[in-house]
């Protein structure tokens, strides 16, 4: 069973462009970072995708590829922003 800790939350944020999934989701699975849920929509040519994702078998560290993600992101014109579920469940608590 998975617990709350080993999940990451990951969203992507930017100017709605050809590929923005296609080269994050390839990121991940070079990483064996799995995608356990993904949602996306485009509002008024503004892409946003939020992913949850196990990186379990990921032989890197957290920081590592959150780092890399980020590089991806300014690389691509988008944020991607990357955090342990644990923190996002608590920064996001009423």
């Amino acid at each position: 069973m998975e617990k709350a800790a080993d999940k990451t939350i990951i969203t992507v944020v930017g100017k709605d462009t050809v590929g923005i999934i296609a080269k994050v989701c390839t990121y991940l699975a070079e990483n064996r970072i799995n995608i356990l849920d993904i949602s996306q929509t485009i509002v008024q040519g503004y892409f946003n995708m939020m992913m949850i994702a196990d990186p379990g078998a990921c032989q890197k560290p957290f920081a590592e590829c959150a780092s890399e993600l980020e590089a991806l992101g300014t690389e691509i014109g988008v944020s991607i922003k990357c955090q342990r579920e644990e923190i996002f469940r608590k920064m996001h608590r009423i």
